[in-house]
């Protein structure tokens, strides 16, 4: 596996969020992938998944799918439209971005959530950007 997709996904175990979802990341150029077990303290009033959920796997898959193609800085997401299709209540789930355009200045994601079913749940459209973040061990890229 490439060095900078290896640590790019340290970094992501890295963040302190996910000792809350415990998502599992795996990164290609220009594509990635974040699975994620559906628990109930995910839910909302009405049981089933919430929606913050929902675009923190699109986000993320999108974000590492844009930085795949940067080594030298963190990208910043500067805009994502979400798509909620269908509410999930059980099971695992499954984003997938792909990079769709990549300029000097941003580079555009498209992402799909799915069910362990194969069904989709969501869909969205990222924009991101370079930042001024080194991607350095400080912040657990190693």
């Amino acid at each position: 596996m490439n060095t900078h997709f290896q640590k790019l996904i340290h970094m992501y175990n890295a963040a302190p969020i996910n000792n809350i979802y415990n998502p599992t990341l795996t990164i290609e150029s220009g594509m990635a992938e974040i699975s994620q077990k559906v628990e109930s303290k995910f839910f909302h009033a009405a049981n089933a998944l919430h929606g913050s959920v929902y675009f923190k796997l699109l986000d993320d898959a999108s974000f590492f799918a844009a930085n795949s193609l940067v080594s030298d800085v963190f990208v910043l997401t500067t805009n994502f439209n979400i798509k909620l299709l269908r509410p999930v209540s059980q099971g695992a789930l499954s984003a997938k971005a792909t990079v769709s355009s990549h300029s000097i200045k941003l580079i555009i994601t498209e992402a799909s959530l799915f069910s362990d079913t194969g069904k989709l749940i969501a869909t969205g459209v990222g924009t991101f950007m370079r930042s001024k973040i080194p991607l350095t061990s400080e912040i657990g890229y190693k």
